[in-house]
This record gives structure tokens, sequence and C-alpha cells, in this order.
């Protein structure tokens, strides 16, 4: 079996990407690599490369000081919705179809300990957990396309989806959701599996949309 190697600029870009898209490093924030260095325990040529694809991505951009961080926005966050709106359900659908009994077992572990971390209020575990349930569905879809296209961008709201999680009504329907979601492909029903998601998915875009009319009004209130 093949093992992939990852440098360690794989690793820093990583490291990076999770602190910016989970607003460690706020939009505006200017990083250096002298900075980075420092807090990554690293030399210069593994930070310069990592911050290289963050700027591909549209996660950072250069400025005269080192580089700025661009983050995602709440507008880039409802495009993201829209997008995946249109394509999950065709990931979950494959899954239906291709996944295994072992990577079912798997799939309904991801649940339950999301579901446990839950109910303990630890939203730093269970909405890894929720990353991973879509992680999964997406490998599984039987499609590296659907895989590639859609693991990158649920990973960009990650934020988005912590302040979702953080509300306890909503972590609740967001589980009873990806239950609904386990069931229809435990029934190997891809029209079902496809339906579920896509509910799953517009509801969290509703939630984001209530979220951000709430910051607004509490803005306009102070």
């Amino acid at each position: 079996m093949l093992h992939k190697v990852v440098s360690l600029a794989d690793q820093v870009y990583e490291r990076l990407e999770g602190d910016i898209l989970s607003g460690k490093y706020p939009r505006g924030t200017v990083l250096t690599e002298l900075r980075l260095c420092e807090d990554l325990g690293v030399s210069r040529t593994p930070v310069r490369e990592a911050l290289r694809m963050l700027e591909q991505e549209n996660i950072v951009e250069s400025s005269g000081k080192g580089v700025q961080v661009l983050s995602i926005t709440a507008e880039d966050a409802e495009a993201i919705y829209r997008i995946r709106e249109r394509i999950e359900g065709m990931a979950a659908a494959g899954c239906a179809e291709h996944i295994t009994d072992d990577q079912l077992r798997e799939l309904a572990d991801t649940v339950s300990l999301q579901e446990y971390y839950a109910a303990r209020h630890d939203t730093d575990r269970a909405q890894e957990l929720d990353g991973e349930f879509h992680k999964l569905i997406y490998r599984y879809s039987g499609s590296a396309i659907l895989f590639h296209t859609l693991y990158p961008l649920h990973k960009k709201i990650q934020k988005f989806r912590r302040n979702a999680l953080e509300y306890p009504h909503r972590a609740s329907v967001s589980l009873a959701e990806h239950r609904r979601i386990l069931e229809a492909i435990a029934s190997r029903d891809p029209e079902a599996a496809d339906r579920a998601v896509t509910e799953h998915v517009r509801a969290a875009h509703q939630r984001l949309i209530e979220l951000e009319q709430l910051a607004k009004e509490k803005e306009e209130s102070v």
C-alpha cells in the first residue's frame, strides 16, 4: 500500500489554513514570515511555500509588510452554500450506491460521537465530527472530483458552521438531519440520500441567513 508523504510545507499550510478559517487570525491581520516561523517553530522555507499556497486559494494576499488575511466573508459563505445546495446531493447519492459495510459503520460511528460531544456541549469536538461526517460522504461518493470540489468548500465555512452549532437548538436540529442522511445512505437509497443532504444544506444556509440578520440587528441597536 502506498502512503502519501506529507511535506512540512503541507503541514504548515494545513495549520495556517485552519487557524485563518477558524477565525484565530481575523480578516485584515498581517502575517510575516518571521512571526509565523517563531509561532510554528519551523524555518522560513516551509512557511514561504505554505503562504504561496494560501495566496493561490485567495485566503491571504501579499502586502507591503507580509501577507494580509482575507479569510471568508459572509458573502463568500453565501455563495458556498448555494454551490453545495446544487451538488452535495450528488455526493450523498453516490455514497448510498457505493458505500461498503465497513465504511457505513465508520459513518454511523461519526454521527454517534457527534451526538455524544454535542450532549456535553463540546462545540469544538462536535464541529470536528460534523466536518468529518460530510468528508466521509464526499470520500465514499465514488467520485474524486466531487470530493476535491466539496471538501475544500466545506472547510472554508468552518467559522460559520461553528457559530450555528453554538446554538443548542440549531445543533440538535443539525444532528437530527445527519441521522436522516445516515438512514438514507444505510438504506442504499440514492434519491432519499440526495434529498436528505440537500434539505440539510438548505437548512444550514437558512441558519446562516438568520445569524447574519441577528448580527446586523445587534449592530444597529448599539
